[in-house]
């Protein structure tokens, strides 16, 4: 089967290994060609191909002349590599979804709507994340008629949200988009060496909740709880977020670090936290949590993404609201007890079993044969296989 993806990476073509190339690595397997439709490059293309069987094409064209020319490209694609389905990666002012949209009308090849996460769900964090979410809701209710499915990556959160918007149950695919190499994210094999009590890996941008942390480690230091912590990422508030750690007086407990080189180095990471925490009011995962959770480490979360269906029960960490004093109450119960913590990490790696790399990748796989199976653009040889096992 041959597959067309219409993807916003801006990574692969310069040389750059990010999550995409990372899915690509096995997912490339399960087809017997690739074409990917990307947006203009901001590097010199490097790359136009992977692993013998991912073709990249990189547009020639500003943003507002993607949807037209990703249709114009998608057709000519077809017709000469006769795809059997079209996946769309969907946000933002949604150019791929409305270019699939135009290819499938015009070739009869069904697209998968991938939605991960909508701004503002559950939370609208400003202005501009309302604008967005306005925005999505307007695709979701144009497209409903027009894609064959949409690919959601929680379990509650966006198909209760796409249902809300009018898109049918039987429309909305639940595929975990997590997908953990658990042979790099593993607990440590001997004892701990903790260099830290909370860690945060991430881009450093408003939806993620940084100066919320940063309050609640202040309220931690003010219980008499001297907090040690260390942010992870970069971003346009890397400025700020020091700022706001000075003016909070935690300055002598924190610590910051811009990137780390290898998945092992971040693994590393992880092994010598405590607790991870996410504060964010928006998220499709997010990955970072379930990274440091097979690592060992129990997460402190607000309710976004998969971390509801993960620590609903307070197992294998605590939910918090979207507060400061929420948020430092839930990382004071877990700290709090060093033997409820260690169970907690042993919780957290289990819960993070199921996001195994390769059988993630394998039903991300399966899920998108089962809408070119059920449009009947399959190949007859390969349709009987994916049906049964749409219906295992």
């Amino acid at each position: 089967m041959k597959l067309l993806m219409l993807s916003g990476d801006r990574q692969v073509c310069v040389g750059e290994k990010g999550p995409f190339h990372s899915m690509l690595r096995s997912f490339h397997a399960h087809f017997d060609r690739i074409d990917v439709l990307v947006p203009r490059q901001p590097a010199p293309v490097v790359q136009r191909e992977l692993f013998g069987r991912v073709h990249f094409h990189p547009a020639p064209v500003p943003r507002w002349r993607m949807p037209s020319w990703l249709a114009k490209t998608g057709k000519r694609l077809v017709r000469e590599h006769g795809h059997a389905a079209i996946v769309s990666h969907d946000y933002g002012f949604f150019y791929n979804g409305r270019g699939a949209a135009r290819i499938s009308r015009a070739t009869g090849v069904p697209y998968f709507s991938e939605i991960h996460h909508v701004p503002g769900v559950p939370v609208i964090a400003d202005r501009r994340e309302a604008f967005d979410k306005w925005v999505a809701e307007r695709y979701v209710r144009w497209a409903t008629p027009r894609a064959a499915a949409f690919r959601v990556v929680n379990a509650t959160e966006m198909p209760d949200l796409l249902h809300s918007w009018g898109v049918p149950a039987e429309k909305v695919r639940v595929v975990p988009s997590l997908y953990i190499d658990l042979d790099v994210f593993r607990p440590a094999p001997g004892i701990v060496t903790y260099e830290q009590d909370v860690v945060f890996v991430g881009r450093l941008v408003a939806n993620k909740g940084l100066d919320r942390i940063v309050q609640a480690l202040a309220l931690m230091r003010k219980s008499g709880q001297r907090v040690h912590a260390l942010f992870v990422g970069k971003g346009p508030l890397a400025g700020k977020l020091r700022e706001w750690v000075r003016e909070a007086g935690v300055e002598d407990t924190t610590r910051f670090i811009e990137w780390v080189d290898t998945p092992d180095d971040l693994a590393d990471i992880y092994r010598k936290s405590r607790c991870v925490v996410c504060a964010s009011t928006c998220e499709g995962g997010p990955r970072f949590t379930v990274e440091a959770m097979a690592c060992g480490a129990p997460a402190v979360s607000t309710p976004v993404g998969v971390m509801t269906e993960l620590l609903q029960d307070g197992e294998a960490g605590r939910l918090a609201g979207f507060h400061a004093e929420g948020l430092a109450a839930a990382l004071l119960d877990v700290l709090g007890d060093e033997d409820r913590r260690r169970a907690m990490g042993r919780a957290a790696w289990e819960r993070a079993q199921p996001h195994e790399y390769e059988r993630a990748i394998a039903g991300y796989a399966d899920a998108v044969k089962r809408v070119a199976a059920d449009a009947g653009t399959m190949p007859a040889n390969e349709r009987a296989g994916a049906q049964e096992e749409g219906a295992a």
